[in-house]
């Protein structure tokens, strides 16, 4: 079960199937991301494709030498684009490419408006989300719910994306869901209603142990999208934020014209898929090593170049340390960049007291530290509402609960009205009266045990204690013992057997940590394989949007608590 590769091979499919001849790849916005995911411009380049165009683009100029590749999703609005383009057409012949289930009547609409006859094929390829690693993929959805309820064309979105996934993977799932939650529910409902309606396209070789879709809602851990994260990914992504692979350093002091964005892409960039979650103390000494490769590799300024075999030699390797001199050049910048925002903002101390708050339950001692935190002007205005919320969360129903004099210290600190509205907001969404788990307290003995394990293994592990309640979630349904009581089966039947391919999806969107957290599951379960997803991947920034869509508290002029 790889994302990554169901979409490239989807792609390459494409190109193969036009045959040999000089091309155009003609997108939408979003397939024009599902794309760049899985392929760089110059390997595509190297397929004869040469241009890349939008098929809402108004000023694309008519070449009748190429053939047109189309991709699109089979939208209304794609449709209508694709009729007018037919009819007066730019490309010599027309392959035509849609990311999910087209329906029959607007399959009619293009036949009609075929006059020339230009199309050579219609086909559904499933690559309708996006292929962020090997085990994740997201819908870069924001939003999707109204308070407890889905927007509904957010529903139907998420329902075919996640759709699309199952059938690019071949995958006919039993399907569970989060019983405490509506959304779940209505997810799990309208992807069995398209299984059903579909089954033909659903029609796959079976398995002894069918697949199993677990669907979640974010709402049940809102801590873990609140935490400093310590892992190369996750910490660019917390910090600096990840688009579809891109990284906008442009606000990076001095930072020079090419690298004011640049892409972080294991499928291409060697470093980064071997130092993507490892921490960071160990990304500083695996970049002093790279940088050291790098100086030995270097060509020697005044280099001779006496004979054909020396000019050869130097060429011959060009490309190579080329590329090896922007792999460096990136990640030192981006490492540099991170380390400036950790001690800028005092990261270390404010992560360490996250942790605390996530996974101790001394109430004192977590009160005294956010207290004198938020007395620090290093701590920004985000980092101060972050600490109050995660205590908010925790001690939500303590009897020493002193959340509105937290609120208060946030106000004569001068924190804005937007980050102070959060407190409320992060509890209306994510507080113990949604919660269908347990975030906070272990559930047994073992659990006990762990948890006193850890704090005895002391400071070396201080800012990574934190386990997402995904963890423990998935650990329960390899073992066979997640409860059906609280994630129940959609329709009579049950597995019998423990599940090997789970594909586990979260409404509100996934965090890089529990990321690792399925890469760690894999590693460890021979014969298990999980995919993660979400409507989005999340950072900080992202998870305030979200918690904040249809909820009273976030859009409330008056002062909170």
């Amino acid at each position: 079960m790889n994302a990554v590769l169901a979409v490239k091979q989807y792609v390459s499919k494409m190109i193969e199937d036009s045959g040999p001849g000089m091309k155009v790849l003609l997108m939408d916005r979003e397939t024009t991301g599902a794309v760049s995911m899985v392929y760089t411009q110059s390997e595509i380049l190297q397929k004869e494709v040469y241009l890349f165009e939008r098929l809402d683009s108004a000023n694309r100029e008519p070449m009748k030498h190429l053939k047109a590749i189309c991709f699109l999703r089979p939208t209304k609005e794609n449709v209508e684009l694709l009729i007018q383009e037919l009819r007066r057409p730019k490309y010599s012949i027309y392959f035509i490419y849609f990311s999910n289930v087209i329906s029959k009547s607007d399959v009619k609409s293009l036949a009609e408006a075929d006059e020339q006859e230009v199309v050579a094929e219609v086909q559904e390829f499933y690559g309708d989300y996006i292929a962020v690693n090997p085990h994740v993929f997201s819908l870069n959805l924001l939003g999707c719910c109204q308070g407890r309820n889905w927007d509904p064309a957010q529903l139907s979105r998420t329902t075919q994306g996640l759709t699309a996934l199952l059938l690019s993977l071949k995958k006919c799932p039993m399907i569970r869901y989060q019983l405490s939650s509506e959304p779940a529910k209505r997810l799990a409902e309208c992807v069995k209603q398209v299984i059903t309606k579909e089954y033909e396209l659903f029609d796959f070789r079976r398995t002894e142990v069918p697949p199993l879709l677990l669907i979640l809602d974010r709402s049940d851990d809102a801590i873990t999208p609140l935490l400093n994260q310590w892992t190369y990914q996750a910490m660019v992504h917390e910090l600096l934020g990840i688009n579809n692979n891109r990284i906008d350093l442009s606000r990076v002091p001095g930072i020079s014209k090419d690298l004011r964005e640049v892409v972080l892409s294991a499928e291409n960039d060697e470093f980064y898929a071997n130092n993507m979650y490892l921490n960071f103390a160990e990304i500083g000494s695996n970049i002093k090593n790279l940088m050291e490769d790098f100086q030995r590799r270097k060509p020697k300024e005044h280099q001779k170049l006496e004979s054909i075999a020396d000019m050869k030699a130097f060429v011959e390797n060009y490309p190579q340390f080329k590329k090896m001199s922007g792999t460096v050049s990136k990640h030192v910048t981006v490492v540099g960049e991170l380390s400036r925002l950790v001690a800028e903002r005092n990261l270390l101390e404010v992560s360490e007291v996250e942790q605390e708050l996530a996974c101790q339950n001394d109430h004192s001692s977590a009160l005294q530290n956010v207290r004198r935190l938020l007395q620090n002007p290093k701590v920004t205005e985000l980092d101060a509402a972050r600490l109050v919320m995660l205590y908010a969360l925790h001690y939500e129903r303590h009897s020493s609960n002193s959340l509105p004099g937290l609120v208060t210290e946030l106000r004569n600190r001068g924190v804005a009205d937007k980050y102070r509205k959060l407190v409320s907001a992060v509890v209306e969404y994510g507080g113990k009266r949604v919660r269908g788990s347990d975030l906070f307290s272990p559930k047994d003995a073992v659990a006990i045990t762990k948890q006193f394990l850890k704090g005895l293994k002391g400071v070396e592990n201080v800012y990574t204690q934190h386990q997402p309640l995904l963890q423990e979630t998935l650990d329960q349904l390899i073992k066979g013992k997640l409860k059906d009581s609280q994630y129940p089966y959609l329709g009579p039947n049950s597995l019998r057997d423990r599940p090997q391919d789970i594909i586990v999806f979260i409404i509100g969107g996934a965090t890089y940590e529990e990321a690792l957290t399925v890469y760690n599951l894999n590693r460890t379960n021979p014969g298990v394989r999980v995919v993660l997803g979400g409507t989005t991947i999340h950072n900080t920034k992202r998870g305030r949007k979200q918690m904040c869509v249809g909820f009273p508290a976030c859009n409330s002029p008056h002062t909170l608590l």
